[in-house]
């Protein structure tokens, strides 16, 4: 490169004559300030392309407009379209938002966080969105034009086997009241409970709400927090489904309806709708379902009491446990004090409330009649059982249960037994003032024809029918014989089982002591354990078919050792007695020691009757609500024993009925039976079968006021001549 002292024909001037320098070469400028061997380099820019042939700025203006109208004629572009002046004023902003991590100026933590700026930005969005989004939701919500069930409550109707009416239950009842009738300190009571700022707030509870869908999403349970009008919501127009959007759509409806009705009108409708436990809805049948009297008569601390049951009445109604009661009390007292802070009760009158009001033990407004009551209660549980529907599903109503009642052979029975009761306390009246009969009649497959529970459902509060309180006795006898029969017998501790057939002989003396493998079988006084028959009579060696035709017991307490008691205790059960129902495993359990209910008797002969398969005892055939068919678990047929043992038991159980009652059995076939007695005189059975219907009939005596220890029968039960179980059966069968 030439010195930078040159003329201007050097390489500074450029001069004309000098070739061009290419658009990417390099300038060599000798600068003498700097060191003699330093240069410095220039870039030179390359040259705009020349314009295309034709074109100009105007064409190129064109140009751009045209694009520009290409880009717009989207669908995209024609909505962005006209956003754009307002897009290019905003643009400076969203750029100061749109975060640069890490923060220039910043140090440590603080160059990844969000400026104030983006946090206002982020904050203000988000509850834009959220306004607009509760606005349209608010908008779209509409109140429902029809009440749900909850709302409007209806009856259970009862029907017998023949379809025609048997009972309708009226305990699940509504009556509405005028909230000027329901005193104030019963209005105060309720809202302390549960919404004290409920004719200041707007209808809902923004803190409540979101406390019970968090616990709703995070642990799948719900808590409390709707205020008065939310709960009218769910109440009358919603389901009691505890779901989010349930409770979104909830909270919608209670803001609209706070808005159409008056403070006033919505705490009527949530008094007169809600739920107290009992069946009953509603705060003037919760005031008659615990306290027998109208709401205008309850006292604050009653009031109190009811309140708290609105937090759920299978928690806090004190009467079903004693953790229930504990719960109401303490409630009870909390509300109590609740309304004393806000002002509605005065400190002196709080003072007076220190005792708990007790509520009634039972519901008064239950009635369907003296006798019916009983078939209602079976079929009821059964109903909910086998349905799976709770109490409060059940009491909602509109249920029509298909029992499987017979009304002719209710009525027989029910005839028969009031007839003896009545002619009992003409003979005897202290000895029948504590007399008890239950009966029942099941057929071979299952059903429930007839039972007989008690004089009156309203004065005596159980199920003769259905109570085990008394030995069955010589009447389980059946049992042993089919376990023998079944199972065979063992001769030697862990041998073979012998075999054992209707013509087995055992001793039918009186007084036979009960042996083991290893010999006599000792109790735990140190005595000998002997069998013994009726009246002390003993029949010498005998075959178990004609043990069972004489009632000679003491060849069945052996053949229930031989069989193993284990065995007797199995096929009792899967005969159809209950296994809480049976005795301890000694020689006894042969003599009946077990204390089954008349259902279960009958149900165990029906075994023999089914040729030996079992069907669980049911008293509901069909449920229906409002016409609609409900899911019903019916039970299926189960084989308990072979059907050898049950033709040959009931074969020993014809000739039983033959023996003792030969003028009745003339003539008939198909009919076999039993009685039964107890070592103790306790307890009177008959359990026989006809027209494959087996019927058993109990007389027993307690003094309930004392205990439920049985009674010596005195005479009660008649003489073995002419019983009075028999009669009852016979009357109930129409044998007699």
């Amino acid at each position: 490169m030439t010195d930078a002292s040159q003329g201007e024909d050097g390489p500074m001037g450029g001069g004309r004559g000098d070739k061009p320098l290419d658009a990417d070469e390099t300038l060599h400028l000798r600068v003498d300030a700097l060191r003699a061997d330093e240069t410095m380099q220039l870039r030179v820019p390359a040259p705009p392309e020349p314009p295309a042939p034709g074109g100009g700025r105007a064409e190129r203006r064109r140009g751009a407009r045209s694009a520009g109208r290409e880009r717009t004629a989207s669908p995209a572009g024609r909505l962005l379209g006209p956003l754009a002046p307002y897009t290019r004023r905003i643009a400076p902003y969203a750029r100061r938002l749109k975060p640069v991590y890490p923060r220039p100026g910043r140090t440590g933590w603080r160059r990844w966080m969000p400026s104030w700026r983006q946090w206002l930005g982020a904050t203000l969005t988000s509850f834009g969105l959220l306004s607009a989004f509760l606005v349209t939701a608010y908008a779209m919500t509409d109140i429902p034009d029809n009440l749900n069930s909850y709302a409007t409550q209806q009856d259970n109707v009862y029907f017998w086997s023949d379809g025609t009416p048997m009972a309708r239950t009226g305990w699940v009842q509504r009556q509405a009241m005028p909230l000027e009738d329901i005193p104030e300190d019963v209005r105060w009571a309720v809202l302390a409970a549960e919404n004290e700022s409920f004719y200041s707030d707007p209808g809902i509870s923004a803190k409540g709400i979101t406390r019970a869908v968090l616990r709703t999403l995070g642990q799948g349970d719900t808590e409390g927090g709707s205020t008065i009008t939310q709960q009218y919501v769910k109440n009358v127009y919603l389901t009691q489904n505890q779901t989010v959007s349930r409770k979104f759509t909830e909270a919608m409806i209670a803001l609209k309806l706070d808005n159409r009705m008056s403070k006033d009108e919505i705490l009527e409708g949530y008094l007169n709708t809600s739920w107290f436990g009992r069946g009953s809805y509603g705060i003037q049948r919760a005031a008659q379902a615990y306290y027998g009297k109208d709401v205008d008569k309850l006292s604050a601390s009653e009031a109190a009491m009811l309140a708290s049951l609105l937090k759920g009445a299978g928690l806090y109604d004190p009467t079903l446990s004693k953790a229930n009661h504990a719960r109401a009390v303490e409630r009870w007292s909390w509300i109590l004090d609740r309304m004393v802070k806000i002002g509605k009760l005065s400190p002196q009158e709080r003072e007076k409330y220190t005792k708990f009001p007790e509520p009634l033990k039972s519901n008064p407004l239950y009635n369907t009649g003296a006798q019916s009551d009983y078939l209602v209660e079976l079929a009821s549980q059964y109903a909910k059982k086998s349905a799976r529907l709770t109490d409060k599903q059940f009491d909602l109503g509109g249920y029509q249960i298909y029992t499987t009642f017979d009304r002719k052979r209710e009525k027989a029975l029910t005839d028969a037994v009031t007839k003896a009761r009545k002619k009992a306390k003409q003979d005897d009246p202290a000895v029948a003032k504590h007399g008890h009969y239950g009966a029942a009649s099941v057929a071979a497959d299952g059903r429930i024809l007839a039972v007989y529970g008690g004089p009156d459902h309203r004065k005596q509060g159980y199920n003769e029918s259905n109570a085990t309180t008394v030995p069955a006795g010589t009447a389980f006898t059946p049992f042993v014989y089919a376990a023998g029969l079944q199972h065979g017998v063992h001769r030697t501790r862990g041998g073979p089982a012998t075999p054992v057939t209707p013509d087995s002989v055992y001793d039918g003396d009186d007084g036979v002591p009960v042996t083991t493998p290893e010999g006599p079988y000792w109790d735990r006084s140190g005595k000998k354990v002997a069998a013994h028959n009726d009246g002390g009579k003993s029949y010498g060696r005998i075959t178990l078919r004609e043990a069972m035709a004489k009632s000679v017991n003491t060849p069945f307490m052996q053949l229930g050792m031989d069989a193993g008691l284990d065995k007797v205790r199995q096929t009792a059960e899967a005969s159809g007695l209950l296994s809480s129902s049976i005795g301890p495993q000694v020689p006894a359990l042969s003599m009946g020691n077990s204390t089954p209910s008349a259902i279960r008797m009958a149900s165990g002969y029906a075994t023999f009757a089914a040729g030996g398969t079992h069907t669980e005892p049911y008293s509901v055939r069909r449920i229906t609500r409002n016409g609609s068919p409900v899911p019903l678990a019916t039970p299926r047929p189960e084989r308990a024993i072979r059907t050898e043992v049950a033709e040959q038991v009931t074969e020993a159980l014809t000739d039983s009925f033959r023996t003792a009652h030969p003028e009745a059995a003339a003539g008939r076939s198909g009919v076999s039976g039993k009685a039964g007695t107890t070592e103790k005189d306790t307890a009177a059975w008959y359990v026989g079968t006809a027209d494959s219907v087996s019927t058993a009939i109990v007389v027993y005596r307690i003094d309930l006021a004392e205990s439920l220890e049985p009674l010596p029968l005195k005479g009660l039960a008649g003489t073995s001549a002419n019983s009075v179980p028999y009669a009852l059966w016979s009357a109930a069968t129409g044998i007699g």
